[in-house]
């Protein structure tokens, strides 16, 4: 039978070859291309925060002394990247005596049963990183059990922007909401440049503002034309000048909890088109052939198991998305107040 282990088609560059170019059926956010991922050398990385000061400088009699200038405040803080292990088991059974279909080649048909077990790894990984960007674009990254690694409002000195939009209240200018989430967003770019305002919010918050008397009309008329098209009128909304999506994210963590990723009657608000705000880190992998290498998105790798049994496929992820200005983030609240 053929031996796994003696041939280059199941090493580990072959296999995270694999699994990082199979299809990634989950994530809105890697749809948007909201955090391109980048690969670092390090387990940890390193966020410098420079504040340039500008200020006005006052007229002064010909002859006297300038303004003294002041010097840029640099901030910087360590992030430790989360190292993510996912462990399968490939039974010899699996390819023991078969072959690809139409061929007599065995090699094919174990890379099948290798790629099958890869695609199901790079699932489960896929909607962990989704889990970890919207935590990101929410300002709190949570480990799968709810646990905080990160909260970015408080590592950044930050207070976080909540808009009520009470949307219950008939009189309520919703358009004048959506001036104030965008003017917060635009006042905290602080250099930074935009395309425009998208907001991800729950299914009930996306009823409650296309039901509000004052946004009803506009939303009918954006419904007919998307229908019209053959098209899901819950996708792009524009009003507002904020561009509004129903968002529908969830996943099921190992006790088997449903968490979505947006809590019921919620959003969040946050600008496109910046240059360096959203960021995925990807390290390397704690292998002896990668140290100081640029990680990559997911690593594969096997071995055999105890008593040659089988094949352990190990594969692995260490991203962390941030948002390298918080401030930027606005959460939607279809409540009139806190409480």
């Amino acid at each position: 039978m053929l031996n796994p282990f003696a041939t280059d088609a199941f090493n580990l560059v072959t296999l995270s070859s694999a699994i990082n170019i199979m299809p990634n059926n989950y994530g809105r956010l890697r749809e948007l291309n909201l955090f391109p991922g980048v690969g670092v050398r390090t387990r940890s990385i390193i966020v410098e925060e420079l504040n340039g000061i500008l200020n006005l400088l006052p007229t002064r009699p010909v002859g006297s002394p300038g303004t003294m200038a002041q010097r840029e405040k640099r901030n910087v803080r360590s992030f430790v990247i989360p190292h993510i292990p996912h462990d399968d088991w490939i039974d010899p059974s699996e390819y023991d005596g078969i072959r690809a279909f139409g061929t007599e080649n065995q090699i094919a048909a174990l890379a099948q049963v290798v790629n099958n077990h890869l695609q199901s790894a790079r699932n489960k990984h896929a909607i962990t990183l989704e889990h970890l960007r919207m935590g990101a674009l929410k300002g709190l990254i949570l480990d799968a059990d709810g646990s905080t690694l990160y909260n970015l409002f408080t590592e950044f000195g930050i207070t976080k922007k909540i808009t009520y939009f009470a949307l219950a209240t008939d009189t309520t200018n919703v358009q004048s909401k959506c001036f104030e989430v965008s003017r917060h967003i635009e006042d905290n770019l602080k250099g930074e440049v935009m395309t425009g305002v998208h907001a991800l919010v729950s299914s009930t918050f996306f009823d409650g503002l296309i039901a509000h008397p004052l946004v009803r009309e506009v939303y009918a008329g954006h419904a007919a034309a998307i229908q019209y098209m053959g098209g899901d009128p819950r996708k792009k909304f524009v009003f507002g000048g904020i561009t509004f999506e129903e968002y529908r994210g969830t996943a099921t963590d190992l006790a088997g909890t449903a968490r979505p990723f947006i809590t019921a009657g919620k959003g969040i608000a946050f600008p496109m088109g910046t240059n360096d705000t959203f960021k995925t880190n990807f390290a390397p992998a704690d292998f002896l052939e990668t140290v100081n290498t640029l990680g990559l998105e997911i690593y594969a790798k096997q071995k055999p198991s105890k008593f040659d049994r089988g094949i352990d496929l190990h594969t692995q992820s260490n991203p962390l998305p941030l948002c390298l200005r918080p401030g930027v983030l606005v959460e939607l609240d279809l409540a009139a107040s806190a409480g």
